[in-house]
């Protein structure tokens, strides 16, 4: 697990007990424009993807993690790895911090190297990408910190409060 454990922060593999804390991070619109989310989620469906979340990343595709302090059990935000492709080595990376009052307290660039190294040394990936609304500062200073660059530009890619907006493709190569 010390590959899954920062200085102030880890990432777990979800509980059952987190069904409450999903469903409140899915249902929240705030953030439904990054996660291209359009309508609510049921704690039904919820459930039944915490019960097969015990699946492997070559399995399901994907991994969700959940951000928690190094002193407690309660998850704080959740880190993905997405569109998972064992052929070609690479994946898509997601970050959620859940409540405002965590933001921008270091949780999330420490979640994000710890996913980092996991995908390059444990899973050998050859590279990772992230998708970012071009008006997404936050996640753009966030991702750049950690090396990303920006390889791509889709224009007019989401339609968001009636207006279309650009998405930015930036990606992390493994060099090692």
């Amino acid at each position: 697990m010390t590959t899954l454990k920062g200085n102030n922060i880890y990432l777990r593999a979800l509980e059952p007990e987190d069904l409450e804390f999903i469903y409140k991070i899915e249902n929240n619109e705030s953030v439904w424009e990054v996660s291209n989310t359009q309508t609510p989620y049921s704690r039904f469906l919820i459930r039944q993807y915490l019960e097969n979340a015990h699946q492997d990343i070559y399995e399901a595709k994907q991994l969700r993690l959940a951000i928690c302090l190094n002193n407690t059990f309660e998850a704080l935000g959740l880190i993905d790895l997405f569109d998972f492709d064992p052929k070609n080595n690479r994946a898509g990376v997601g970050i959620v911090i859940s409540s405002e009052a965590n933001r921008n307290s270091g949780m999330g660039s420490e979640a994000l190297q710890l996913v980092i190294n996991y995908a390059f040394n444990q899973l050998q990936l050859h590279q990772l990408y992230v998708n970012i609304g071009s008006n997404n500062e936050i996640s753009i200073s966030l991702f750049t910190k950690f090396g990303f660059q920006k390889i791509g530009v889709k224009k007019d890619w989401n339609k968001i409060n009636n207006q279309y907006e650009d998405e930015m493709l930036y990606q992390l190569i493994n060099h090692i």
